[in-house]
């Protein structure tokens, strides 16, 4: 009997995913009050948001690792500790309690963030998996779209509490629906016995070549494990498995520049258009818009892209696009031209990772999670290295712009070279 997707666990991994990011960008759009209300320089608010990056880049691998072993486990911790890093927020009213639970929620988004492809390869059919990775992704998307919107409405310091207890609520609701949905075992569990053989894929056991592959995947019937869980054998090797594999580098390397290039245009656009004339809410209102195209973006095109197998060329056409956006605010930055170019930035840049994440859930199997914890850890360590690039440019936008434009069009060739490593990929797939 052939199991069928079951979607609940998409949904409720959905909401948890959504509410990383709400707690995360809680003080986005309100940096200016938050500091008054609480005592602090609006760089201290500052870091409310970077500690995220910043232990997300620490803590990639070893919540990869985590996921690969404990998968349900180690999932349900995140969603957890993110309620409460929210709830402990309202424990008092001062900075020490907002940055102890944003450090206990930026603990969490790895473990969280990383499962977007184990909850998909565990809980939907092969057919389902693109359409489950495109939800989870634009769901994380969703999640910003929802703090910008809190801090649009809860503008003053007297509402800042309000907002918090709101985004408890949020984020306590989202982990117990996520706990509900993951009571029963997944129906394609890869280390569960009760797994229909037929439903799993044959791309997602594909094997890289090489020693380091042999290494990850040297488990064998004399290896046995909890349903749910891989053999610790295994999960020693889990990272040479995802390291080691050609492509998975490919893809690491891939995504520093996408990423960068949306965390800086994300952290500095209000700043570079400033200049040209657009007011701060004005860009708010840019920014909140480049998003919400990316969770539409992230929702509908990998599914018609995955469909007709034009991975790379999404890619190149992401990255080109966003190129000649960077150029035309460098040359001409406007309102007109600021909604434009970021509006084609978020639409077609922010697709590029829910893809990335199917090819690699294709690719890696067992390993991920911890596959998955590269991906991001290397898309948040670009975010770092072109925020910081692009902020030292802060006070002459059009070279800003323009290197933001060089960043995209570096990725370019890479994009188009893995054309051939998709195409095997796919073959492979095939019964």
């Amino acid at each position: 009997m052939h199991n069928r997707s079951r979607w609940s666990a998409i949904v409720g991994y959905s909401l948890v995913g959504a509410a990383t990011q709400l707690v995360w960008l809680n003080f986005a759009g309100v940096t200016t009050v938050a500091a008054a209300r609480y005592g602090v320089s609006e760089s201290a608010i500052g870091w409310l948001a970077q500690v995220f990056p910043l232990l997300y880049v620490v803590l990639a691998i070893p919540c990869g690792l985590a996921l690969d072993r404990w998968f349900r486990s180690a999932l349900l911790a995140g969603a957890v500790l993110t309620a409460v890093g929210a709830a402990v927020r309202l424990i008092g009213d001062d900075f020490g309690w907002l940055l102890a639970g944003q450090i206990l929620a930026s603990i969490a988004q790895p473990l969280v963030l990383n499962a977007v492809t184990g909850i998909t390869g565990r809980y939907l059919t092969e057919k389902d998996r693109p359409t489950g990775i495109a939800i989870g992704t634009a769901s994380i998307f969703a999640g910003m779209v929802i703090a910008f919107l809190l801090s649009a409405i809860f503008t003053t310091a007297a509402s800042l509490p309000t907002m918090l207890v709101l985004t408890a609520i949020f984020c306590i609701a989202s982990a117990l629906v996520l706990a509900a949905a993951l009571r029963s075992k997944a129906p394609f569990d890869p280390a569960s016995p009760h797994t229909d053989p037929a439903a799993l894929s044959t791309p997602s056991t594909a094997s890289p070549t090489g020693p380091a592959a042999a290494a990850g995947h040297a488990v064998t019937a004399g290896s046995p494990a909890t349903p749910g869980e891989l053999p610790h054998r295994h999960v020693r090797g889990a990272l040479a498995t995802s390291w080691g594999d050609p492509l998975i580098r490919r893809l690491c390397v891939l995504a520093l520049f996408p990423f960068g290039v949306f965390v800086a245009m994300s952290t500095f656009a209000q700043a570079l258009l400033q200049p040209a004339g657009v007011s701060g809410g004005t860009a708010s209102t840019i920014l909140l818009v480049q998003v919400v195209a990316g969770v539409l973006g992230s929702a509908t095109i990998p599914i018609l892209v995955a469909r007709h197998r034009a991975e790379s060329t999404l890619l190149v056409v992401s990255l080109t696009a966003t190129a000649a956006a960077c150029v035309l605010l460098a040359v001409a930055p406007g309102v007109i031209t600021g909604f434009v170019a970021i509006t084609l930035i978020g639409l077609l840049l922010l697709p590029a990772l829910p893809i990335v994440l199917e090819l690699v859930e294709r690719r890696t199997g067992e390993a991920e999670g911890t596959a998955a914890g590269l991906i991001w850890m290397a898309g948040n360590l670009g975010g770092l290295i072109v925020a910081v690039i692009v902020g030292l440019l802060v006070g002459h936008p059009s070279a800003a712009f323009l290197v933001m434009a060089a960043i995209a069009l570096i990725a370019v060739p890479g994009a188009r070279s893995l054309r051939r490593p998709i195409a095997a990929l796919r073959s492979q797939s095939q019964p």
